[in-house]
């Protein structure tokens, strides 16, 4: 599958977020981003590895695709889950629910919504290029994080593979302003949030990869995309 680089966003340290797209057109897209929280390098890792699969020459996918391989690539760089201005970039979308309060520093959703630059990008994406579905690679506990009835068929193919556990709702851990909440209102897309399990003494991004190579590749392939 080739595709081609799309314009550039700038974070707030000025430096480049990069974003794919691949060559088939269409009326709606399919997402596949990491990196909003810039210390989750599981889901980074995976996401470089989707995209060299999907890149293969030799690969049978024809979907349309965006690829955002780090969103929030000053956190990233630091290690530090917020952006340079200390925001939340999984609280600061623009959706019904967004307040302007948090129960930690970690989760500031920053002045208000679609404040942040990196934000601000991604929508702008997401207005030309409308997404049907979005996944988002995330590291906590390992989980399938589906955002309605509807998204739920995308979450089994993956849990078939790596036996995660499928979750509705995270409870006691709300997301105001978040992608889960956003891309559903305003794009009535479906949102899967995946959470890799974190690197270890005993886990490598290596193993964390080939436990979920089998489950992401059969969700890229299915007639779902």
């Amino acid at each position: 599958m080739n595709f081609t680089q799309l314009k550039s966003g700038t974070s707030v340290e000025g430096e480049e977020i990069k974003a794919y797209k691949s060559e088939e057109k269409s009326e709606s897209y399919n997402y596949l981003m990491a990196g909003v929280h810039g210390d989750e390098v599981e889901g980074v890792y995976l996401l470089k590895n989707l995209f060299d699969w999907l890149q293969d020459e030799d690969q049978q996918v024809s979907a349309p695709f965006i690829i955002i391989p780090v969103l929030n690539v000053d956190g990233y760089r630091a290690g530090t889950r917020t952006n340079s201005h200390g925001v939340d970039l999984n609280r600061n979308l623009p959706s019904t629910h967004w307040v302007s309060k948090a129960r930690d520093k970690k989760y500031y959703p920053g002045t208000n919504p679609l404040s942040e630059p990196e934000n601000q990008f991604l929508v702008k994406i997401f207005d030309k290029f409308p997404p049907k579905f979005i996944l988002t690679l995330h590291s906590w506990k390992p989980m399938v994080n589906y955002n309605g009835d509807d998204c739920l068929k995308y979450a089994q193919i993956v849990s078939k593979y790596n036996n995660y556990p499928l979750v509705a709702d995270i409870e006691g851990h709300p997301t105001p302003g978040s992608l889960g909440e956003f891309g559903p209102e305003k794009y009535n897309a479906q949102v899967l949030t995946f959470e890799a399990p974190l690197i270890s003494e005993n886990l490598t991004l290596e193993n964390i990869w080939q436990e979920n190579e089998i489950a992401l590749k059969s969700l890229i392939k299915s007639d779902l995309m």
